[in-house]
């Protein structure tokens, strides 16, 4: 009789661990949350206080989430007029990664030019954190901008409520832009 209960607990555990549900890759809800937009456009604002970002801060800060696959969701951000700015989240074999895409209206290249950075960590489903990595590292002590090699970007998607885009540096430098997910824009 003890053998059979053993037996049958055993097997209770066994066929419990088997259906389980694995935890959820954080990551993997994050590109999920950020396809879930796509198509969209939000209006955003700084909402912190740094001098430096007087010009975002009295422009009309547009994102569109467009571009959309599984492993890549491309967002062009407006400044105003200056459509010159796309974010692009990616999935990589590590992690994900975040480039800054900068083109002229043309579609030429300038200035800085896909920097950004890799996860370090798994981050949340709601955040993820990029410090720069070491090709923007040197695209920008090649182009004389050695402030921006401790960079660290985050972005955050909270459905249905809010989205959004971080820098920050060691050195206090903080820039920080909430879209309103509940208002959807139009072109």
């Amino acid at each position: 009789m003890r053998t059979l209960i053993l037996t049958a607990a055993s097997a209770l555990l066994m066929a419990a661990c088997a259906t389980t549900p694995k935890a959820a890759n954080p990551q993997d809800i994050f590109l999920a949350r950020l396809n879930a937009l796509c198509g969209q456009r939000f209006e955003g604002r700084v909402v912190t206080t740094d001098a430096a970002d007087a010009d975002f801060a009295s422009s009309r800060l547009v994102m569109h989430v467009r571009d959309c696959a599984p492993d890549e969701v491309g967002i062009p951000f407006a400044v105003g007029e200056d459509r010159s700015r796309r974010w692009v989240v990616t999935r990589t074999d590590a992690g994900l990664r975040l480039k800054h895409d900068h083109r002229d209206p043309a579609g030429e290249i300038h200035g800085y030019h896909m920097y950004g950075g890799d996860t370090a960590g798994p981050g949340t489903a709601e955040r993820q954190e990029f410090p720069v990595d070491s090709e923007s590292i040197a695209q920008f002590v090649a182009g004389g901008a050695e402030v921006s090699t401790t960079n660290v970007w985050a972005v955050e998607v909270h459905p249905g409520r809010m989205f959004a885009y971080e820098l920050r540096r060691p050195s206090g430098r903080f820039l920080r832009v909430e879209f309103d997910l509940t208002r959807p824009v139009a072109e």
